[in-house]
Formats: structure tokens, sequence, C-alpha cells
């Protein structure tokens, strides 16, 4: 299992590509909250004819293991940009295209405007705008600290865990090994930085914080959202791209959380379209 340190964690990383690595220009894939790397596999593959693949697991999640003593290290999605920053600087990347979901999406906002030199487009699926409201914010802590402090493996052994457990994220159907995966990978997930990672990606500072960095995109960027999404609802994501004519944005209709995963064709086209058309420009 191939890992790197950085900052005193072992993280996971791989390569899905074509051909001798090192011909293609670099795609790198940040996954979000409670997942790893293994959900983008699919869109990397298909990508691959291009692109050289990098995926990686985020510090605390999937095989990202945090060490048994204590790092001098926060949980602030700024960190998680700088974390990013060490990957490519020690496998020697210079410039990347990259895309990410979810939490991830916030990461690479944060990375894509302390490091503009070194992205040449990005592609930001499911994410958005929050506005502030102390008292449902409030009640999501509460519940989330709920979700993550009650994790057994002995889940996965529950007929149809996996199916419960991802009906939230889904407006289709997804194959059950990516289920199974998904919910393995919850399981897997550090407590800390599993309980941390929430109060980061829904906080006051976020709201704050994030339509400004929307704002400053200096890369060509496409928003993806799905149209069914009631985790980052679409019009977060059509009000986060309107601040910005750097950021293309697409509604993928009947998917909800993980359009790629629901729709692989329709996303792929829509990602492939943006690819071709901003390299041409």
């Amino acid at each position: 299992m191939p890992l790197i340190d950085i900052r005193g964690v072992d993280h996971y990383y791989e390569w899905i590509h074509q051909g001798n690595l090192g011909n293609k220009p670099v795609m790198v894939f940040i996954h979000g909250w409670g997942g790893s790397a293994r959900y983008w596999r699919d869109i990397a593959t298909a990508l691959s004819d291009r692109f050289d693949c990098l995926l990686y697991d985020l510090r605390g999640f999937g095989r990202s293991l945090l060490p048994s003593l204590a790092l001098d290290l926060s949980y602030e999605l700024e960190e998680y940009g700088e974390d990013l920053a060490i990957l490519l600087a020690t496998l020697g990347l210079d410039e990347v295209y990259v895309h990410a979901h979810s939490m991830g999406a916030s990461v690479a906002t944060l990375f894509i405007n302390r490091y503009s030199e070194k992205v040449k487009q990005a592609i930001l699926t499911c994410n958005g705008i929050f506005e502030y409201d102390e008292k449902a914010f409030a009640a999501f802590y509460k519940f989330g600290g709920y979700v993550v402090k009650f994790r057994y493996k002995w889940f996965l052994n529950i007929p149809f865990a996996d199916r419960m457990f991802m009906a939230r994220f889904l407006a289709r159907a997804i194959a059950p090994e990516e289920r199974r995966a998904f919910l393995e990978d919850y399981l897997m997930a550090d407590y800390q930085a599993a309980l941390n990672t929430i109060f980061t990606c829904v906080s006051k500072k976020a709201v704050e914080i994030m339509p400004q960095e929307f704002a400053k995109i200096s890369v060509p960027t496409l928003m993806i959202s799905g149209e069914k999404d009631i985790i980052i609802p679409a019009l977060m994501g059509r009000q986060a791209a309107a601040l910005n004519d750097k950021i293309e944005y697409v509604e993928i209709a009947n998917t909800a959380h993980f359009p790629m995963l629901e729709d692989r064709e329709s996303y792929l086209q829509v990602v492939n379209e943006f690819l071709r058309v901003e390299s041409v420009v």
C-alpha cells in the first residue's frame, strides 16, 4: 500500500493511468467527509486516457490513519489544503487539475486560492454556500456527534445496512459494492477527524469565508450539483457559481450527493465537455 508522510501522518495515495506515468497532465481527486479515494476510481479510470490520475485519502479518513501520538495539527479545512500542497511538492508536481467532491471541494477551493499557480482547471462537485442558522447548526452538531460516536463494525453484518445508510445521499441506486465501500470508509474514519471536520465544514466561519473564496477563484472552474441533493442542495451550488464568472455551473438531473456514481455517463459528459472547451480556449 503506497504511503507518503505528510506532517507526521502516513497518507495513502494511488495512481490510475494508462501507459507510462508522467506522460500526461495530472488530475488530483479529493474525496468528501467520511469517504475515501475509492469512490473516485471509476471516474479516474474513465479519464486516464488523457490524465495521470492521483487519488489520495484525506488525513484521518480511509487509509490515511492518524498515529497513536497526538499531533499539533488542526482539522481546519485550510490545513487539509496545506496537506495537499505538501503531497504535490513531495511528488514533484508543479501543476495539476483538481477534481473534488463535497468537503473535498471546500478544501480544493481554499487550496486553489492559495496555490493558483499550481492549478490548471478545477471541478468542484456538490458544494456551495451555506446560510448561518445558530439553532440549526447546534442541532446538526449534536446529531453529528452521535453519528460519529456510535459507529460499530458489526453494522456491516446487518442486512441492507449499506442501503439504509446511503439512502439519504442518493436519488438513484448505485452498485452494492459502492454502497458497502462507503459504509466501510465511514466506520473506519478516525473519531477526531470525523467529528472535528463536521465543525469546520459547517460553521459560522465557513459561512463567512467561503463566499469570498468562491469569488476569488482565478482558474477555469466547473461547479456540478445534483438536482435532488439534500446534503448540499443545488441552490447552494448555483449561488456559489454566481459569484464568479470563472465558474461554470451544471446541474445533473435526478441525482443527489453522488452524481458521479448515480449517473456516471452524464457526469463524464459534463466533465469532458468542460475540459474540451477550456483546453481549446
